[in-house]
């Protein structure tokens, strides 16, 4: 078949790889100019397959209205009159709920770790250089009471197969010296020695450079998909500027804009933005970044050291945090850039060269019950791989893998009835 993929971030390029794999032609489109240039442009870098639990665990709710009246919070909610958002609230409240907590983190984690399988098949199958490396992850703590709710989530968890360690301060100090400037604040951690660190930007630049040398497989960057075209209750033709690009399946995996698009069709996605900024800034060889990947859980910010430095070159430290509801805008929020920056340069003063660091804001396209969405849309030859969240990088590439056996009617490696629509919280 003729498969035209919508969206060429990590999500798109993950699918247009295991579509073609399979021998169908494959046209990829973007509005960019090149491949992972929105959401998989600058995210957090951190492949963690063990942290993959839905945002929505019980409690948070009081938490976040505890967070609207709080300027520095890591999450800040600006109400709209806008209905999406709403729903998109209500089926929240309902993920939170303990029993579907639960059975989101299960269905989370056996989408995560087949990913993590999927990756590494493709890793073997073709050189893909994106500074991927394990260097384990560490979650770390300011009080006890969420240190004790994280030890309840590592039982649950440990369960699917997680291999975590739940360590006092000490241990932590002595895991992660560069954490000294915060050790004193710390209550203890959540150690998985099994994850894995990379830049998702590259990755991207590879997955295109691997697609172009296969003859069944064709890009079109600078085309923005205007909208979709239907006749007798199908798909035909994706609208671009340049013309219409017909094909005999459409792949819609372009984000937050992928929304827009099935709106258009009538089609109401249960998908919200959730901003995120980053930072990323040079790392000198004497400098003293964390070389374990770090979440501090009280900021809700991550820490991931993408490259070393080097006698002849510097590294790289990437630092992410913030979810922002805000609606639809990529700008960057001088206040919550400032914030960010302040709390990552007190927590790793020696981490890099904090004048140098350069930000970057996205949007994540999130569900409620964070779980993406997967399969067929219920409109003709139309599918549906989005809703990733802040996960794309973590599960892309399985979820991708899943979507291909799907469309080729083959039985898929996990069960993917957590992923379809319908569904509620």
């Amino acid at each position: 078949m003729r498969i035209c993929v919508i969206g060429a971030g990590i999500a798109g390029l993950a699918a247009a790889w295991h579509l073609a794999a399979d021998g169908h032609e494959v046209i990829v489109l973007d509005r960019e100019a090149g491949p992972g240039l929105g959401t998989s442009r600058a995210n957090g870098g951190q492949l963690s397959y063990s942290y993959v639990a839905p945002l929505a665990a019980p409690g948070v709710p009081r938490k976040g209205l505890e967070y609207l009246f709080d300027a520095e919070a890591p999450l800040r909610l600006r109400p709209q009159m806008d209905p999406r958002l709403w729903r998109w609230l209500l089926g929240f409240l309902r993920a939170a709920r303990p029993a579907n907590f639960a059975a989101g983190t299960r269905a989370m984690l056996r989408l995560a770790y087949h990913s993590r399988d999927v990756l590494a098949d493709m890793m073997d199958e073709a050189p893909l250089a994106f500074g991927h490396r394990q260097n384990g992850k560490l979650v770390v703590f300011r009080d006890e009471a969420g240190l004790a709710s994280a030890a309840e989530v590592v039982a649950l968890q440990a369960r699917e197969g997680a291999r975590q360690q739940v360590l006092d301060a000490k241990q932590c100090l002595a895991l992660e010296p560069a954490l000294s400037a915060i050790g004193a604040e710390l209550a203890g951690g959540v150690y998985t020695p099994d994850e894995s660190v990379g830049d998702s930007h590259m990755f991207c630049l590879a997955l295109r450079d691997a697609l172009m040398r296969r003859n069944n497989v064709q890009f079109l960057f600078n085309h923005e998909v205007t909208g979709l075209r239907m006749a007798a209750g199908e798909i035909v033709a994706a609208e671009t500027p340049q013309g219409a690009v017909e094909a005999d399946l459409f792949v819609l995996s372009s984000g937050i804009g992928a929304m827009h698009l099935a709106e258009g069709l009538g089609l109401r996605l249960p998908l919200y933005p959730l901003k995120g900024y980053s930072l990323t800034l040079p790392v000198r060889e004497a400098d003293r970044p964390p070389e374990i990947s770090i979440t501090d859980a009280h900021h809700k910010t991550v820490y991931a050291l993408l490259e070393r430095a080097t006698p002849a070159q510097e590294g790289r430290l990437r630092v992410a945090g913030m979810v922002d509801m805000v609606g639809f805008g990529t700008d960057l929020a001088e206040g919550r850039v400032a914030l960010l920056r302040r709390q990552a340069l007190e927590a790793f003063p020696a981490g890099g060269d904090w004048s140098r660091a350069d930000a970057w804001a996205g949007l994540r396209p999130a569900t409620p019950d964070w779980k993406p969405i997967l399969g067929e849309s219920g409109i003709g030859r139309l599918w549906l791989h989005l809703g990733h969240g802040g996960l794309g990088f973590t599960i892309g590439c399985g979820t991708a893998h899943l979507l291909a056996a799907m469309i080729a009617g083959r039985d898929t490696a996990i069960p993917t009835a957590p992923y379809l629509l319908p569904r509620q919280g």
